[in-house]
């Protein structure tokens, strides 16, 4: 009963503010999706990562070690969805990127915040961190056929990842008057992305729900295997392993409905795929927090 409990505490804000977005949305007031994640993306989002980087106690030694694991894991989960996809005779441009990168920072930031407090923030941002970049390349290139390395470089949450991971290694930090403002600045970015989701949710028009829903189970198991697999592997410490597994298994990310409608792909099975692993991720990371805290 005190898991359940302590689960419903961490995930219940992290939905309701979802569903604030999705009820204003539905109520018919003006929500300006593409200027509140401009917002959040270059400016609080990134100021969130820097300060807590920079704030954060975990050595940077275990840092590394989870920066190392993000990438196999997600190597590992790219693998299992590229097999999922060919089995399924799905559009490999199509259906790879969204299955392979979650919402790592609408859902995942705010779970690692409110399960594992600021350590496991600071764990977490590491791994959005490394989920953007892939995002940013990889991801790119799988929908659009092409995409520079140099975009990354030009990405806000990048380069504030880089200099907190720098402030962190040299144990520098700001002036306190900075520190505050950016810390007030990067408090906006969590209630911001989760009223965003929703709202984007609520927008959606979706078809063929049901490959969505067996997708979206399929892309759950695979995330936790590999997840698991690659936290085991560098014998990642509790809460690291258990925020790597958090952060790997968030849903399909709205993102990529936005990159497949920039890059000219069929958008709705993406729409789908979105809708249908958010509403699963209902049930599901309740579940996966009962069993790593």
């Amino acid at each position: 009963m005190n898991l359940a409990l302590t689960v419903l505490n961490i995930t219940a804000p992290v939905f309701l503010l979802a569903a604030v977005g999705f009820t204003w949305v539905k109520l018919g007031f003006e929500y300006r999706v593409e200027f509140v994640t401009r917002l959040a993306m270059t400016l609080s989002v990134p100021c969130l990562i820097f300060v807590a980087l920079m704030k954060t106690e975990v050595a940077p030694e275990a840092l590394a070690a989870i920066s190392l694991a993000s990438f196999v894991a997600y190597g590992l989960v790219a693998a299992g969805c590229y097999v999922l996809v060919k089995l399924g005779r799905l559009d490999v441009q199509t259906y790879l990127a969204p299955l392979i990168f979650g919402n790592t920072g609408n859902l995942g930031l705010p779970l690692a915040l409110f399960a594992f407090g600021e350590t496991g923030l600071g764990y977490a941002v590491v791994v959005f961190a490394v989920m953007a970049i892939l995002s940013f390349t990889v991801g790119i290139w799988i929908v659009a056929g092409g995409g520079s390395p140099l975009r990354v470089v030009k990405e806000p949450l990048v380069a504030a990842t880089l200099l907190g991971g720098l402030f962190l290694w040299q144990g520098w930090e700001t002036p306190l008057f900075l520190t505050n403002t950016l810390e007030l600045i990067g408090q906006m970015a969590i209630p911001i992305m989760l009223i965003t989701l929703g709202v984007a949710v609520a927008r959606l028009e979706t078809k063929a729900m049901t490959r969505a829903v067996v997708l979206s189970a399929f892309k759950v198991v695979i995330c936790v295997v590999a997840a698991w697999a690659a936290a085991t592997w560098f014998a990642l410490e509790p809460i690291a392993a258990a925020v790597l597994i958090v952060q790997v298994a968030t849903p399909v990310a709205v993102t990529s409905y936005l990159l497949a409608e920039k890059y000219g792909t069929d958008a709705q099975p993406v729409a789908g795929l979105v809708v249908a692993s958010t509403l699963l991720s209902v049930i599901v990371l309740p579940i996966i927090l009962a069993f790593v805290i």
